[in-house]
């Protein structure tokens, strides 16, 4: 037979993320445990990706899942947020945690003399490098995020938007999926919008 514990994380595992989020609403701190287990994880693995070797030296993953889930539970107890039926949270989460990943490595970098001492670099060299790695963690996140909006669309708007975003002009996309001119337009209109709200949705504080 199962443990009254191991009964209450299978109930959880099989609650949707919307029901979860207006319990804990509700002053359910059970189901803020619940949402913690669900993502934890992998909010780590993405934000591991995401600090390369000069930033792992200052913080780790588990600082950046934290300070995402902090600005997470602070903000859904205010009624920020609200999840449709049959979506879940980690889009939102995903944004949140490449936001925290750029604003950890601006303060640390903003440290320079630290990083100076700590590699044996001149100011000089500390800025250029500084720079350069952050142009690539911005660049990364972006891509990141677009790539996770992209897994969700159907075939054929995802072929239109790869083919844009490999630099194709929109009446030769249009030749190439045998859609009108229109249709294009509309559907990268739509992915700019979409992709707007999911950067936009995780601004704010750290």
């Amino acid at each position: 037979m199962m443990t009254q514990e191991a009964q209450s994380s299978a109930a959880s595992e099989s609650t949707s993320d919307r029901s979860l989020l207006r319990r804990f609403q509700g002053g359910d701190d059970d189901a803020a445990t619940a949402l913690y287990r669900r993502y934890a994880r992998r909010l780590e693995a993405l934000a591991r990706r995401q600090t390369g070797a000069e930033l792992a030296s200052r913080f780790d993953a588990d600082d950046v899942v934290q300070s995402v889930f902090r600005t997470f539970f602070r903000r859904a107890a205010a009624g920020l947020y609200e999840v449709p039926p049959g979506d879940e949270l980690w889009r939102l989460l995903l944004v949140l945690a490449l936001h925290k990943v750029r604003d950890f490595a601006v303060h640390h970098r903003a440290q320079k003399r630290d990083v100076t001492k700590t590699w044996g670099v001149t100011p000089q060299q500390a800025d250029q490098a500084g720079l350069a790695a952050s142009d690539q963690v911005g660049y990364d996140a972006l891509r990141m995020v677009i790539d996770e909006l992209i897994v969700t669309l159907p075939e054929a708007n995802r072929q239109i938007i790869e083919l844009r975003i490999e630099g194709h002009e929109v009446k030769e996309i249009a030749e190439r999926t045998g859609r009108s001119n229109r249709t294009v337009e509309r559907t990268l209109q739509n992915f700019r919008t979409a992709l707007r709200g999911l950067i936009d949705g995780g601004a704010g504080e750290s």
